[in-house]
């Protein structure tokens, strides 16, 4: 096994050191000598287990030829300003991670010279309970953060989503959806200010970027990678009853799930603000029961277990909920139980997934309720792949009530559910990946008539670069960027655009699927 860690180790420092030109691997460190403890190049004893602790996906760790020419872990805001002079001085371009689960790795790997910032030292966090707000710092996780809060305080929480190690600086900027978004809206929703370091090295503040900066970074998606380096969130914490009740309720095919699944579709958007209702929906693995699809109802109340089932029994009979499929407790251990990644409030601290896996995901909106026989092909294809599996969120509630330019999310009233697909495969199996993506985009092109058009919609949060993408080096026209801007952003996209071309002319801050500074060609 050492001698494999030193092999991987000598092959990402050759591969790498190849990127950049003799002259900059000198200067950058020269520029950046004021804090040199904090740099990685490929021969630094820590780089490699630095660079790799970061990646969520183990879909690209053996793509070394993506690879930073070096990796910096800032401190303070300071050294964040320094790294961006001394990077645009040398013609590195730069990729900001925050928990590492970007879904197409852009925060993590380039195919040009990169200095990735990684932000696992910077993640202070500050709560204000008589202001009812909470100063983060970027690198700090959704799990660090509910963690903080309820040290506060049982009854005050962030409306963020469910996975504990995802960063707050990608999840926040992208929009951010989770079990209290019914009520509260998303994330960014709840973005109070904020504090960006721009392309020329200045730190700024919500009154100093101006409030067309401050729209786009609230949900231009990944980390404000288009603008800037988003260094700390003031948020607006919310609150919760001292108990609320989680439920799950389980049905297979032969206990009516599809025709649950297919009143839910209104159900679950248009519940009270107070529930959120998700679904789950895979392939049965319990030994005796394979070949069939299991669907979860998973469920976050803000009240007692009584109402819980009174509200249901009332709008969803067929659901069958009962008293004993409820469980009361405070948010925090709710928002444990809900995580499949912690069982204890501890393990909210966790900033890596204990069980690392290759996968790949897409997501669509919908705003017209499925058939049956739509369903049924969903279900089909599911079963012809086991590791292929899909999430329904229901919209309605606050998030239908804010306008579609209120942030840069666009997904608004008149949005039942989003759909997140995801497919996994074992890390390093190239025939189980070639079977696996094939499904995945089998199962996304069956979709087609069933979902949002003109455009078919998707969630910059679960990016996918199957959708569009710049060139390589993050250098688009209008037209090209607009194919995946349009399906993130919708009527948005252009004035992400014209902020873009406002504080980063200069197109500095730039990847796959950057928003580029290109003008729209008027028709004549």
């Amino acid at each position: 096994m050492a001698a494999k860690i030193v092999l991987v180790s000598i092959f990402l420092i050759s591969v790498s050191s190849s990127f950049v030109h003799t002259k900059d691997m000198h200067a950058f460190p020269k520029c950046m000598s004021t804090i040199p403890h904090h740099l990685y190049n490929p021969s630094s004893p820590h780089y490699t287990s630095i660079f790799l602790s970061s990646q969520q996906n183990t879909r690209w760790q053996n793509l070394s030829h993506r690879n930073p020419a070096f990796i910096f872990t800032p401190h303070s805001e300071s050294e964040i300003q320094r790294s961006v002079i001394c990077a645009r001085t040398h013609g590195l371009q730069i990729r900001v991670k925050s928990g590492g689960h970007d879904y197409e790795g852009l925060s993590f790997q380039s195919r040009v010279p990169y200095l990735m910032l990684a932000l696992d030292n910077f993640r202070a966090i500050r709560i204000n309970l008589k202001e009812e707000t909470a100063w983060v710092q970027t690198g700090a996780t959704l799990g660090e953060l509910y963690y903080k809060i309820a040290q506060k305080s049982l009854t005050h929480a962030f409306p963020a989503g469910t996975c504990p190690s995802v960063g707050s600086g990608g999840h926040i900027s992208g929009g951010g959806f989770g079990m209290l978004a019914r009520k509260y809206g998303l994330a960014a929703d709840n973005v109070l200010d904020a504090r960006l370091v721009d392309v020329r090295g200045r730190a700024l503040n919500r009154k100093s970027m101006g409030e067309g900066l401050f729209w786009a970074i609230r949900g231009g998606g990944g980390g404000g990678a288009s603008f800037g380096v988003i260094t700390s969130w003031k948020l607006r914490l919310v609150r919760v009853p001292p108990i609320v009740t989680t439920f799950t309720v389980h049905r297979r095919l032969n206990e009516n799930a599809t025709r649950l699944v297919h009143k839910w579709q209104r159900v679950g958007e248009t519940l009270p603000k107070n529930i959120l209702m998700r679904l789950f929906v895979r392939k049965e693995t319990r030994a005796g029961a394979e070949g069939t699809i299991r669907v979860a109802f998973s469920s976050q109340f803000l009240g007692r277990a009584w109402a819980a089932v009174q509200l249901m029994n009332k709008r969803f009979p067929e659901l069958g909920v009962k008293r004993t499929d409820c469980h009361e407790m405070s948010w925090i251990n709710a928002t444990v139980q809900i995580s499949s990644r912690a069982k204890t409030i501890e393990d909210l601290l966790n900033r890596t997934d204990k069980l690392k896996t290759s996968y790949k995901a897409k997501s669509d909106f919908v705003s017209t309720p499925m058939t049956e026989k739509a369903l049924e092909g969903i279900w089909e294809r599911i079963l012809a792949n086991k590791y292929l599996s899909i999430i329904m969120d229901p919209f309605g509630g606050q998030n239908s009530e804010i306008p579609e330019s209120r942030t840069p999310f666009p997904h608004r009233n008149g949005t039942l559910y989003n759909i997140q697909y995801t497919v996994t495969w074992t890390a390093n199996n190239t025939s189980e990946e070639r079977m696996s993506m094939r499904s995945i985009r089998e199962l996304y092109e069956y979709m087609e008539p069933f979902v949002t058009r003109s455009p078919r919609a998707a969630y910059t949060n679960y990016r996918d670069l199957d959708v569009g993408m710049n060139e390589p080096n993050g250098v688009a026209t209008y037209s090209r960027a607009k194919v995946w801007g349009a399906k993130y952003f919708k009527g948005n996209f252009d004035k992400l655009v014209r902020v873009k071309c406002k504080v980063d002319s200069g197109n500095f801050f730039r990847n796959e699927q950057s928003i580029p500074c290109s003008v729209k060609k008027k028709n004549k």
